[in-house]
């Protein structure tokens, strides 16, 4: 990997040398890792899923509730061979599963640590869906569950919260990949294999959502939709001052009722108490 080109950013730089738009360079670097019990509960079940928190981010919504990873790279540097004992010690813990959250910018990295050692719990590819064909193909052998975001669907808002024109461009072609290549297996009330696509309501962008809910509905299948209520004001925010606030209990049953009104069945809610800053983990690196 001499030069980069993971991401839709296809920087083609060597990140051994440079920082690319991710934001760091070659070497793993992850904020947390441990039993998560906040995923949707397929995902969660009882144990917690075994989530690993990468730091940096090729997509770096300017609102992301991880900001300290994503846009300031926290986090603490892990040679492939520790990353194959994270995922050891996550399983031997009782995780459910792997969880690599915004994994895409390592995905090298990770599949040699999984060459290394491959825990007898499914992966799961947690990801803003800003991902290309190349790199999920690459991926896919390794990966048993996809758990991804559709985040924007017009040009104009996701450059307006990613500097992304081409978001769902990208995304929508990611989505469709990871829903031919994994079709739901679900065992004891937890996700073996299959996909979840999340998509956060944000305020005053109902809009938005009502159009990726149109997207999905003939594609999506018997997989799983998780709509979400968590958006909490966060990072920066003074260019996009509509974002300032939470959304209200209208905006996300005017969602809710329109997933429910096109008939999507596989679909998790969330509370409105899910928009608080205490989900947000405390780093440890």
């Amino acid at each position: 990997m001499s030069y980069c080109n993971q991401c839709p950013n296809r920087c083609n730089i060597d990140r051994d040398l440079n920082i690319g738009g991710c934001g760091v360079k070659n070497k793993v670097k992850i904020a947390k890792y441990y039993l998560h019990p906040y995923e949707e509960p397929m995902i969660s079940g009882c144990n917690g899923s075994g989530c690993v928190f990468f730091s940096g981010c090729s997509l770096k919504c300017t609102f992301c509730q991880n900001y300290e990873l994503s846009h300031e790279a926290r986090g603490k540097e892990f040679t492939v061979n520790q990353l194959a004992e994270i995922f050891k010690q996550l399983e031997n813990d009782g995780a459910h599963n792997i969880n690599l959250v915004n994994p895409t910018h390592y995905t090298e990295q990770i599949i040699n640590a999984l060459e290394i050692y491959r825990p007898n719990i499914p992966i799961v590819w947690n990801t803003h869906g800003y991902e290309t064909l190349e790199t999920l193909k690459k991926a896919d052998p390794y990966i048993d569950v996809y758990l991804t975001d559709l985040k924007y669907f017009s040009p104009n808002r996701s450059f307006r919260y990613a500097k992304k024109a081409n978001y769902f461009e990208v995304a929508e072609k990611a989505v469709k990949f990871m829903l031919a290549s994994k079709k739901p297996v679900i065992e004891d009330g937890l996700m073996k294999k299959g996909v979840i696509v999340r998509h956060l309501v944000l305020p005053q962008n109902v809009d938005e959502s009502v159009k990726i809910l149109h997207f999905l509905k003939d594609i999506l299948g018997n997989n799983y939709l998780s709509i979400m209520a968590q958006y909490t004001p966060f990072g920066f925010l003074d260019d996009t001052p509509e974002l300032k606030r939470k959304i209200t209990k209208r905006e996300y049953k005017t969602v809710t009722d329109y997933a429910l009104s096109l008939g999507f069945e596989n679909l998790f809610l969330q509370d409105e108490d899910s928009c608080d800053t205490s989900f947000i983990p405390k780093w440890d690196f």
